[in-house]
């Protein structure tokens, strides 16, 4: 310890932390390796993009999860934490269109800057795994996934629409379309294009990937998925086409088939709706239709699927001229295309059944269909409904199926369509292929090329990595430079050798970020994408944390991505993950933190002022981590003089006893009841009641060595304790005052403090009370019971206010841990 009298230097964190930050990369202290006796422990969190200089918002994602890592580190695990970039994408193209610089060029520049920023954090990070996802040494294996993948059936080239952004000029995945049918990149109204696009399987997963029972996930990420996936159990049923109808059905289409959940309303169809796009349509629609139906097609068209299903839209729709024949009954009813039914789903066709549908009834009174009552509401008296009836009830007007309640209607209705050989149960799933191609120049090329003898080839391994090219000229339309870019299209054909083309999409990003996360565990191995020895060891990642925005994009692909790895027996596990956190935001006047719309705030300038230690702090204590907090420059202000007053408390003299040393045993009781509430809230990422705790154990200890009430040996205990469990939040400052302390280096070497469940526990003694100095009464109390809580206590009890009738109390006498006495009158 600092002897008293000892002149004690102000805290400057500007000079501290450099200093500590170039040492303990110096010492390598916080590389990994695999031969570590301790338990392995892989925490990460999910990587930023480079888009420039970090905000705050990236901090807070950080930092928090650093201080964890940390605290597993002195817990005694061999912890990877390890940093990356994700740096393909569209921001970098459209960088290069705008500011005449190329996406590689604006992309490093950015990742030096980020990179820098990130270790002014002083965080753990070993920084020889650094994953760069636009290098060619890490894209050359994302482009062999995608061969593997390829290989197995898994990807795939297929025509589909798709969602076009006119401003990006490329594809966007469902995922990628926010709010009310807008790109989330440039905020454009997304329209639908047909297009040859590659895909990955994710259906064939689909049933798999609602199986959690293997990670320990927050139940609302795991209901996003489930609601995205969309498992139905139905019927899929076949209608007929009515004979001699349409533009050109002849003998080419003698039916249609549906998906329906319902199979107990089959009696009450009255129209049959199909998806715009449908490609039956053009067959159904009958000449003097032809031009409305087209019209509508194109109008849908520029729609997005949020819009086209809006609840609260009104209801649109084109009737074709055909009918169709319901094969239960052998009605006929009319074919319309509408908006409101997609093709993603089912089979792009719906069976209307306008009595007990609010979408049907909604169409069928606007445009004055049938509405036809099979499912009857309890006391029904046949009279017309004002409203769609969807709850059980008893089947009516629906044949042999009368009388029945209608959920046994269901299996019953289900078996006769499988008797009748009309169709048959089945699962159907809302979730679609994911669709990875992007028309840009800024990604990962898929490694195909095209041969006019050969048709489609894949790249061999072997000619690997397929590179971008350096000359790509990069057009103000947006349009992919890569077609333009002869040196890059034009190639011979692995097989036959005759002149060929390179496929000119590249992959979506999130390909990349579906393995990054295994690359880290060997991430200098050049012979495959991962050393297996090394992969074994770290795999799966123990905890992820990151934002839940990803539910549906980021987090389920590497789900899906990890499970077909799985079965290719590239890897021998089947969940990424197995624990995730998922962090709130950091806003600003109550809105969320947006470069564009120039509401950031960047942490250099609090760095430079405060110390990087007072952001992290600040952030931790600014609100539940999941659930974010407003930005203010107040509140990281109130942190930095919390911290110096922990430089002055630990620097500060105590060199003997107080007279009475009265607080040495309750100072280690609060001590170790510290210890465990900053563990347990560590432990479970509640950061902000752990920097109370730490501040409330500060003002304690400031306050017993203004009192002198402690022995000097016991403070000195306490203080070593304050400096350990601070080790995690603000690592250069307890790193500081721990070498300041006479301590060996380095604290982030140490364990970290473990309670002692005795000491925790409240102690506890017999208060005597009296009434004008006579015995009255008896009551086990904490030994932490205040002066005023003892008073209080001894007026409430029952046994004392007997006495308390006949007089009035002049004064109360407390004598510490020993007794109150009540003086009357």
């Amino acid at each position: 310890m600092v002897e008293k009298g000892e002149k004690t230097q102000r805290y400057i964190p500007r000079e501290i932390e450099p200093k500590w930050q170039q040492r303990w990369a110096q010492d390598n202290l916080y590389e990994v390796h695999e031969d570590d006796p301790r338990p392995k422990w892989y925490e990460l969190t999910m990587f930023p993009y480079t888009s420039g200089d970090l905000h705050i918002g990236h901090w807070y994602a950080m930092a928090p999860s650093d201080v964890h890592a940390r605290f597993k580190r002195m817990k005694g695990y061999n912890v990877l934490h390890p940093m990356g970039f994700d740096a393909f994408g569209l921001p970098a193209e459209n960088a290069a269109i705008s500011r005449g610089i190329h996406p590689f060029t604006w992309t490093i520049q950015n990742i030096e800057r980020m990179r820098a920023q990130l270790k002014s954090m002083g965080a753990i990070y070993d920084w020889r795994r650094e994953v760069i996802t636009c290098l060619p040494d890490y894209y050359k294996w994302t482009q062999w996934f995608f061969l593997r993948l390829y290989e197995a059936g898994l990807a795939y080239r297929g025509k589909a629409p798709v969602n076009w952004c006119p401003n990006c000029q490329t594809v966007l995945a469902n995922e990628q379309v926010v709010g009310e049918g807008f790109c989330e990149r440039c905020e454009t109204p997304v329209t639908k294009k047909d297009l040859e696009q590659w895909f990955f399987r994710i259906t064939a997963y689909a049933e798999k990937l609602l199986d959690f029972s293997r990670i320990q996930w927050p139940e609302r990420i795991k209901t996003m998925q489930r609601n995205w996936i969309g498992r139905s159990e139905g019927v899929e049923i076949a209608f007929g086409i009515e004979e001699g109808t349409g533009a050109r059905v002849g003998s080419s289409k003698k039916e249609f088939r549906v998906f329906t959940t319902r199979p107990d309303t089959i009696y009450g169809v009255t129209f049959v709706v199909f998806a715009p796009e449908h490609p039956l349509v053009a067959q159904l629609t009958t000449a003097e239709h032809k031009d409305e139906v087209a019209s509508y097609i194109e109008r849908a068209r520029r729609q997005s699927d949020i819009e086209r299903t809006a609840a609260e839209r009104d209801k649109s729709g084109v009737f074709t001229g055909s009918y169709a024949i319901n094969k239960l009954n052998g009605e006929r009813v009319p074919i319309w295309i509408a908006d409101y039914v997609l093709m993603s789903y089912g089979t792009g066709v719906v069976m209307a059944v306008p009595a007990h549908d609010e979408r049907d009834f909604e169409f069928a009174k606007r445009f004055d269909i049938p509405i036809k009552v099979v499912i009857a509401p309890p006391d029904w008296s046949g009279k017309e409904l004002t409203e769609a009836y969807i709850e059980p009830g008893t089947m009516v007007n629906s044949s042999q199926f009368d009388g029945l309640p209608s959920e046994q209607g269901m299996a019953a209705i289900s078996d006769f369509i499988a008797e009748k050989g009309y169709g048959g149960r089945q699962i159907t799933y809302r979730i679609r292929d994911w669709l990875i191609s992007r028309q840009r120049y800024w990604g990962a090329p898929i490694p195909i090329v095209y041969c006019d003898r050969c048709g489609l080839v894949p790249v061999p391994e072997a000619e690997l990595p397929v590179l971008l090219p350096q000359d790509a000229e990069f057009r103000p339309t947006g349009e992919s430079p890569l077609k333009y870019c002869d040196s890059f299209v034009n190639t011979t054909c692995p097989n036959c050798g005759s002149p060929a083309r390179r496929e000119t999409d590249t992959m979506d990003t999130f390909m990349c970020s579906s393995w990054y996360f295994l690359r880290y565990s060997s991430a200098d191995y050049k012979d495959a994408p991962c050393d297996d020895a090394r992969l074994r060891y770290w795999l799966p990642v123990d905890q992820y944390t990151g934002g839940a925005e990803h539910a549906t994009m980021h987090l389920l692909y590497a789900r899906f991505f990890i499970k077909a790895l799985r079965d290719l027996e590239i890897v021998d596990f089947d969940e990424p993950f197995i624990r995730l956190f998922n962090q709130g935001l950091i806003v600003i006047e109550r809105q969320k933190m947006s470069k564009s719309r120039g509401r950031v705030i960047t942490p250099d300038e609090y760095v430079a002022e405060l110390g990087a230690d007072a952001v992290r702090a600040y952030l931790m204590f600014i609100g539940p981590w999941d659930q974010g907090g407003e930005w203010d420059d107040r509140g990281i202000k109130g942190i930095a003089r919390w911290l110096n007053r922990i430089w002055s408390l630990v620097l500060g003299a105590y060199a003997q006893d107080g007279p009475k040393a009265t607080e040495t045993e309750n100072l280690r009781h609060i001590t170790h009841k510290t210890i465990k509430r900053v563990s347990e809230d560590l432990e479970k990422y509640r950061f902000n009641t752990m920097i109370a705790a730490l501040m409330e154990f500060t003002n304690y200890l400031g306050k017993v060595r203004e009192e002198r009430s402690v022995a000097s040996a016991a403070f000195k205990e306490a203080i070593d304790t304050l400096m350990l469990l601070l080790a995690p939040t603000t690592p250069h400052l307890a790193e500081e005052l721990w070498t300041r302390t006479g301590h060996p280096y380095s604290i982030h070497n140490q364990p970290f403090p473990e309670w002692d469940e005795g000491l925790v526990a409240e102690e506890q003694f017999t208060l005597v009370i009296q009434v004008n100095g006579r015995l009255r009464d008896r009551v086990a109390v904490p030994i932490t019971i205040t002066e005023e809580e003892a008073r209080e206590l001894a007026l409430s009890r029952e046994r004392i206010r007997t006495y308390l009738k006949d007089g009035e109390v002049a004064r109360i006498i407390y004598v510490p841990r020993r007794l109150v006495n009540i003086v009357m009158t």
